[in-house]
């Protein structure tokens, strides 16, 4: 008896933390939203293409900027954090909602994160890294809360295997566009690889993914430009 009563309050725990869990998360409609407006942020390499280091620097200092202080609005000035959730409330995170500890919200990292890259890396890797960021991130987040069930770091494998597939497919497709060489794929293949373990771990290593991603895509990408010349050329100059 005594053996059965403790395997039912062991039960009742294990319910409990899951219903916690699931009140944490947003709903996979409200995701579904948060990853729509996510998707405008594909604007950025795309507009970068076509733009020189300079001018994109220009324009995403200040957009970096003013999001940081919407940001800091939202957490400092009553009236303001007020509309701000009426408008947002519902896709933020219960992190970015928190009062007393101050935190980014995602918006914030991308263009945090899209002013570093532009600015510490090459064009093609940022173009990559990026794109990698937003579609990859986006499959990952909408296959994860769907159809996760195997547990990898905290997200699924399920979720970081279609971060995988469609990095990969980023890869593929701007190595035919800009007409790339093999160093190219087999560099940018094993990028999308890294980014896609590093943004499962990113509550673990407790780093924002929306800049873990496309750094560690311009790492290996930038490590990778050594070796290049083994393979055949060198793809640094490909924008």
């Amino acid at each position: 008896m005594v053996v059965e009563d403790e395997n039912t309050k062991t039960e009742e725990k294990k319910k409990k933390k899951k219903k916690k869990k699931k009140k944490k998360k947003i709903s996979f409609r409200q995701e579904l939203l948060r990853k729509t407006i996510h998707m405008v942020s594909l604007t950025i390499p795309v507009t970068y293409i076509f733009v020189d280091r300079f001018t994109a620097l220009c324009i995403l200092l200040p957009m970096a900027l003013a999001a940081i202080a919407i940001d800091v609005l939202s957490k400092k000035h009553p009236e303001f954090r007020d509309r701000f959730f009426k408008i947002f409330g519902s896709i933020l995170r219960k992190h970015e909602k928190k009062k007393k500890k101050f935190v980014l919200n995602g918006a914030s990292w991308v263009l945090i994160s899209a002013f570093l890259t532009v600015a510490i890396f090459p064009k093609i890797i940022t173009v990559t890294g990026f794109t990698i960021l937003i579609l990859a991130d986006i499959a990952a987040a909408l296959i994860g809360r769907k159809y996760g069930t195997h547990k990898l770091f905290n997200k699924t494998w399920e979720g970081t295997s279609a971060f995988i597939i469609v990095a990969s497919f980023v890869v593929l497709i701007y190595g035919f566009i800009f007409n790339a060489p093999v160093s190219y794929f087999v560099f940018g293949l094993l990028a999308a690889i890294a980014s896609g373990f590093v943004e499962a771990a990113s509550k673990k290593i407790k780093m924002d993914d929306n800049l873990t991603i496309p750094m560690t895509v311009g790492i290996v990408m930038w490590i990778g430009e050594y070796f290049a010349p083994m393979i055949d050329f060198s793809y640094i100059n490909l924008l």
